[in-house]
C-alpha cells in the first residue's frame, strides 16, 4: 500500500474522540474523493496539512502563532512527495528548535494519527489537518528567527486552559495523562 492509501485507511479507520472529529473525518474522506491531489496546497485551497502535539516529561509544547495570534501546536504544509506525519515532524522540529520522535506507530510502523480536523485558514483555504503525537526531550523551546518566539512548555491543565481552539483543547483534554 503506497503512503498516499495509508493515509486514507488511517482517517478512515479513526475512532474520533467527539462529534466535531467525526464530522471532520467525513468530510477528509468527502474531499479526499473530490480533490486530484488532496497533498498539494496549489492544486486546491483545500488541502492536507500536518500537525504535532509535542509532549515530555515537562508538559506539552505549545506556541502563539504569528499571523493568527493564537495558542496552537506547530504544523503546516506537506512539502512536495512529503507525508502528512513526515510534514508534522519537520514542522514541530522547524517551529520548536527541538528533536522529536513519533510515540506511536501503527502495525505498518506508520506514524498513529490521534486526531483529524478541518479549519478555514485564511486565503480562502481550508486545512484538512492530520495530527500526529511526538515526544521531545527536557531542552527549552528555541525556535530560529522567523518563527514564533511565544513558545514554551505547559503543563497539561495550563495548555488546555491557554490554547485558543475549542477542538484542540478537546484533543489535549483526550490526551492528557491522568
Amino acid at each position: 500500500m503506497d503512503w498516499e492509501a495509508q493515509v486514507v485507511a488511517s482517517i478512515a479507520a479513526r475512532e474520533p474522540i467527539n462529534d466535531d472529529e467525526r464530522v471532520s473525518i467525513e468530510r477528509v474522506l468527502a474531499e479526499f474523493e473530490r480533490l486530484d491531489d488532496p497533498f498539494d496546497e496549489d492544486r486546491d485551497p483545500t488541502h492536507v496539512t500536518g500537525s504535532a502535539i509535542v509532549v515530555g516529561d515537562r508538559g506539552v509544547v505549545i506556541l502563539r502563532h504569528k499571523r493568527l495570534g493564537l495558542w496552537l501546536q506547530p504544523g503546516g504544509h506537506l512539502d512536495a512527495g512529503e507525508t502528512p506525519w513526515d510534514a508534522a515532524k519537520r514542522e514541530a522540529e522547524e517551529e520548536t528548535g527541538l528533536d522529536v520522535e513519533f510515540v506511536n506507530r501503527d502495525a505498518a510502523g506508520i506514524p498513529a494519527l490521534v486526531h483529524v480536523d478541518v479549519h478555514p485558514a485564511g486565503r480562502g483555504h481550508i486545512h484538512l489537518d492530520l495530527r500526529y503525537v511526538v515526544r521531545a526531550g527536557h531542552d527549552d523551546p528555541c525556535p530560529p528567527a522567523g518563527e514564533s518566539q511565544e513558545i514554551g512548555w505547559f503543563d497539561w491543565p495550563e495548555a488546555i486552559a491557554k490554547v485558543s481552539d475549542d477542538r484542540l483543547r478537546a484533543l489535549l483534554v483526550y490526551l492528557a495523562p491522568r
